[in-house]
């Protein structure tokens, strides 16, 4: 008889609405392999509810280092303000436990390099949600694509068009550059031009615009982009929170078929569709349907990935510079946009005053030039 693997000891950071509404239910859809021993939340009455929906079981703490030093947790879910993530994913790291952060996990490549140097000293890793890199619907696609059967990846549009309204931004760390490191591009359309590296590859030079047209932030609330990735491959991405008909998409046309995912939040089987170029034999088209699973993008699927990558003790998906590159695509398109100038890919380094922040301390956009 073959024994059931160790069940991992799991703590959560932050017990607001992402940790209970996505983190909690997939840690329950893992409850063979993980058990949520402590919750941390400077809150006390928020802790206590949380605990009240997790378990009795769930010990509280309202310090971070005290849960560390009780519980010796050996994964650590973070799900608190982004300017919170730098400190909190090190302060893990360095308690051996393995992290797996919400997004961004840090507010600049400066703090994201702080991040690796933690992770080289302890052994132990971090990752990045970004859930919509994962079910049975991008894995599927990004097999097609990546080996060469839809043909070769040619033009592509990635958008993330959501709505955010006055009060949205009345929560004190949002729209700032030091709370939250950026507008839709940092906090709303990274979800899906990480999907779309996922899909795409590496990318080469990026050329970019930002503006404040409504929301009197620090930061934009729309931004565009001209991206040309390393295969020869250009595509335009759109991050807003000014569109009324809310929206997620990716498409990309290669040279047999075009793919094209359509959402809101999360996709399944279903949000992909595939259109074969006229010159497509109808068996082959068939043949790049949608898989027989049908496995949701969500924060489940990744937990799955994490675990399986803790079990194996190989580095987890969305670690290391892969989730490096969404972030430094980030810092290029506020460069690019800032600067009107194009940005090419690995420019951005110690000394680039963009390593340091999103906004690069230029004019009309650095925190002290709105104060």
């Amino acid at each position: 008889m073959s024994l059931s693997p160790t069940r991992r000891r799991v703590a959560v950071v932050g017990t607001g609405a992402i940790v209970g509404g996505s983190h909690l239910p997939a840690l329950r859809a893992h409850s063979d392999r993980v058990e949520l021993v402590a919750a941390v939340d400077v809150d006390q009455e928020r802790l206590d509810v949380f605990r009240e929906s997790a378990g009795e079981q769930v010990a509280g703490y309202t310090s971070l280092d005290a849960m560390l030093d009780a519980e010796r947790p050996d994964l650590v879910l973070i799900g608190t303000p982004p300017s919170l993530h730098r400190d909190q994913t090190v302060a893990a790291l360095k308690a051996g436990a393995w992290v797996l952060c919400e997004k961004p996990l840090t507010l600049s490549l400066a703090e994201y390099d702080e991040i690796a140097a933690a992770e080289e000293a302890s052994g132990a890793y971090a990752a990045v949600v970004f859930q919509h890199r994962y079910g049975s619907g991008a894995a599927h696609a990004r097999e097609l694509i990546t080996s060469g059967e839809l043909g070769a990846p040619l033009v592509a549009h990635c958008q993330t068009t959501w709505h955010r309204d006055t009060a949205y931004y009345a929560v004190p760390w949002r729209g700032k550059w030091a709370s939250e490191g950026g507008g839709p591009t940092m906090g709303h359309g990274i979800h899906q031009f990480d999907l779309l590296l996922h899909l795409l590859g590496e990318w080469e030079e990026i050329r970019a615009m930002a503006a404040r047209l409504v929301h009197d932030t620090e930061s934009e609330d729309v931004s565009t982009a001209l991206v040309r990735f390393r295969s020869g491959a250009l595509a335009t991405v759109v991050n807003s929170v000014l569109s009324p008909d809310e929206v997620s998409r990716i498409r990309v046309d290669c040279a047999d078929a075009t793919v094209e995912l359509t959402h809101l939040y999360g996709h399944s089987n279903d949000s992909w569709a595939y259109t074969p170029a006229p010159h497509v034999a109808s068996e082959r088209a068939t043949a790049w349907r949608t898989p027989a699973a049908d496995v949701p993008s969500s924060h489940t699927a990744q937990l799955g990935a994490f675990l399986d990558a803790y079990d194996t003790g190989t580095r987890p998906p969305g670690s290391g510079r892969d989730a490096r590159a969404t972030l430094e695509f980030a810092a290029a398109l506020y460069k690019a946009a800032f600067t009107g100038r194009s940005v090419h890919a690995g420019e951005i380094v110690p000394g680039d005053p963009f390593y340091e922040a999103m906004h690069g301390e230029y004019p009309d956009w650095a925190p002290k030039e709105r104060a």
